[in-house]
C-alpha cells in the first residue's frame, strides 16, 4: 500500500463541522503543505488552509497521527473545517493534487484489518456501530469492536487445535494401538469443544439478529385488523383503515423496536379469492413478503368464524413459525387455545404480551435492551459456525470409523471455516464484499 488516499469522513450534507481524513506515505507531506511548521502527533493544529493559488479555502484543524499509532496503521491526518459541502469538496480536491487519491467504500477499515489494527470481525463492528438502529444494537458492535466476539472463536480455535493436534500424534504412533473412538481424552475434548461451539452459535445467531433484525408479516382475511395492528405497533397512521374489505391492495412496511431489537413489520393484502385484478396482485405480493419471513403473524378477527387458523396456515411454508391471534377482543368474547392470543388493535389490550411473544418465538428475547453480554454478528458468522458444526460431525464420524487421517482433515477444514470469522484466513473476494458494503470515508 504505497499510495495515499483521502475522503470526506463526515455525513453529506451541510454541517457545523467537516473532517476529511488522510491515510498513506504522502499524509504527512500534504499536511506540510497546509501548516509550515513542524507536526506534532495527536496535536491540534489551527491552520488556513489554501488552494494551489494560495486562495484561503477555509480555516480549522489539522490533527496528525504518525505510523503505526493511527486507525489505519499509517500516518493519518484528519482535516477539520466547517461543514460546507462546497469547501470540503474544494479541500479534498486540493488533497488529490498534493498526491493523494480518492478512497474506496471502506478502505481506511480494510487498510486498519490488513495492517493488524483490527480482525474482521471488529472491522466489520466498525459499520455495525455507525449503522446501529437501538442502543442495544450499539452496544453489541462495540463490544465486537473491543474484540469480544473474536476472543469467544479464539477459544473454540484453541480447543479445536488441541484436539486435531492430539488426533495426530496418534496418527503419527500407530504403534501405541489406541483406537480413536474409546480414548478418553478425544472424547472430553470432544464434549468441551462441541459445548464452546454449539454456545457461541447460540450467541451468534442473537447478535446477528440485533443486528439484521426481524422481519415479520401480518397474515389474515380481510377486516382482521391487519393495517390498525400495524399503525399501534408502529405508533404511526401508517395505512389506511376503513371498513371496506379490500382496503390494503399493496405491501406496506414499517420500522419498528421491540425491546431494543429492529423489526420490518409487514402488512399485507387480505388473503381470499378476488377477480380484482388489482387486489389478486396484492395477494400475490403477500404470499411473497410471506416467503422472505422470519415469523408471521396469523390474524383473525373474533368475529370472522368463516375463517380458521388452519387455513391460514396451509399458506405458510412449513419451517416458518408463527403466531395465531385473534383480534377484536373488546368486542367479542371468543374461546382460545393455549396457542392462541387475544388483543385489541382499539383498547391496546394483549399487545406487550404479542411483542413478547415475537421475541420468544424467534429466540430474540434475550437479545434486547437487557443483553448486556450479546455481541453484533452477521449472517456469514453464523454460516461460518455452522459449516465448523458440520465438519466436526463428520470428523466424529471418522473417528467412530477408525479413520484417523480423514477425521484430521474434516478438522483442519473446520478451523478454515472458524479463521474466516476473523479473517486468519480468508478470500479477497470475501474482503471486497465486506468492505464495499462500509461508507466511503470509513
Amino acid at each position: 500500500m504505497t499510495d495515499t488516499i483521502a475522503a470526506i469522513a463526515t455525513a453529506a450534507g451541510a454541517g457545523g463541522v467537516g473532517i476529511i481524513r488522510i491515510s498513506g506515505v504522502a499524509a504527512r507531506a500534504i499536511a506540510a503543505a497546509f501548516f509550515t511548521k513542524p507536526l506534532r502527533p495527536r496535536y491540534a493544529h489551527f491552520t488556513e488552509f489554501r488552494d494551489a493559488h494560495g486562495v484561503e479555502i477555509d480555516h480549522g484543524l489539522l490533527l496528525y497521527f504518525q505510523a503505526p499509532n493511527s486507525f489505519t496503521g499509517e500516518d493519518v491526518v484528519e482535516l477539520q473545517v466547517h461543514g460546507s459541502p462546497v469547501a470540503l469538496a474544494m479541500l479534498l480536491r486540493r488533497c488529490f493534487q498534493l498526491g493523494a487519491r480518492h478512497a474506496r467504500a471502506g478502505e481506511f477499515t480494510e487498510r486498519a484489518f490488513l495492517n493488524q489494527k483490527l480482525d474482521l470481525a471488529q472491522a466489520e463492528a466498525v459499520a455495525d456501530l455507525i449503522a446501529a438502529q437501538s442502543e442495544a444494537a450499539a452496544a453489541a458492535a462495540v463490544r465486537s469492536l473491543e474484540g469480544e466476539f473474536s476472543r469467544h472463536v479464539e477459544r473454540v480455535l484453541v480447543e479445536l487445535t488441541e484436539l486435531r493436534t492430539y488426533v495426530e500424534a496418534l496418527i503419527d504412533f500407530p504403534e501405541e494401538d489406541i483406537t480413536f473412538s474409546h480414548d478418553r481424552q478425544i472424547t472430553a475434548r470432544n464434549l468441551r469443544l462441541n459445548a464452546l461451539l454449539a454456545n457461541l452459535l447460540i450467541q451468534t445467531k442473537r447478535g446477528q439478529r440485533l443486528r439484521d433484525g426481524l422481519y415479520v408479516v401480518i397474515i389474515g382475511p380481510p377486516n382482521a385488523g391487519k393495517s390498525s395492528l400495524l399503525n399501534v405497533l408502529a405508533q404511526n397512521d401508517r395505512a389506511i383503515v376503513t371498513p371496506i374489505a379490500g382496503t390494503t391492495r399493496d405491501v406496506l412496511r414499517e420500522q419498528i423496536t421491540i425491546n431494543g431489537v429492529p423489526v420490518t413489520l409487514v402488512d399485507t393484502a387480505g388473503l381470499r379469492e378476488s377477480a380484482d385484478m388489482i387486489e389478486a396482485e396484492g395477494i400475490r405480493r403477500a404470499r411473497l413478503e410471506v416467503a422472505r419471513a422470519d415469523l408471521a403473524i396469523l390474524l383473525l378477527g373474533a368475529d370472522q368464524s368463516d375463517f380458521s387458523f388452519a387455513d391460514l396456515h396451509k399458506s405458510l411454508p412449513p419451517s416458518l413459525k408463527h403466531i395465531c391471534v385473534r383480534n377484536k377482543a373488546d368486542l367479542v368474547q371468543t374461546s382460545l387455545t393455549d396457542e392462541t392470543l387475544a388483543i385489541s388493535t382499539l383498547t391496546g389490550s394483549g399487545l406487550s404480551e404479542l411483542c413478547n411473544k415475537i421475541l420468544a418465538m424467534t429466540g430474540s428475547e434475550l437479545v434486547g435492551e437487557g443483553s448486556a453480554g450479546t455481541f453484533s454478528a452477521r449472517t456469514r458468522h453464523v454460516q461460518a459456525l455452522e459449516m465448523a458444526q458440520s465438519q466436526l460431525a463428520k470428523a466424529q464420524s471418522w473417528l467412530v470409523a477408525e479413520q484417523g487421517e480423514l477425521a484430521a482433515e474434516e478438522m483442519r477444514l473446520a478451523q478454515i471455516s472458524l479463521s474466516e470469522i476473523t479473517g486468519a484466513f480468508s478470500a479477497d473476494d470475501l474482503l471486497g464484499k465486506i468492505f464495499s458494503s462500509f461508507c466511503i470515508g470509513k
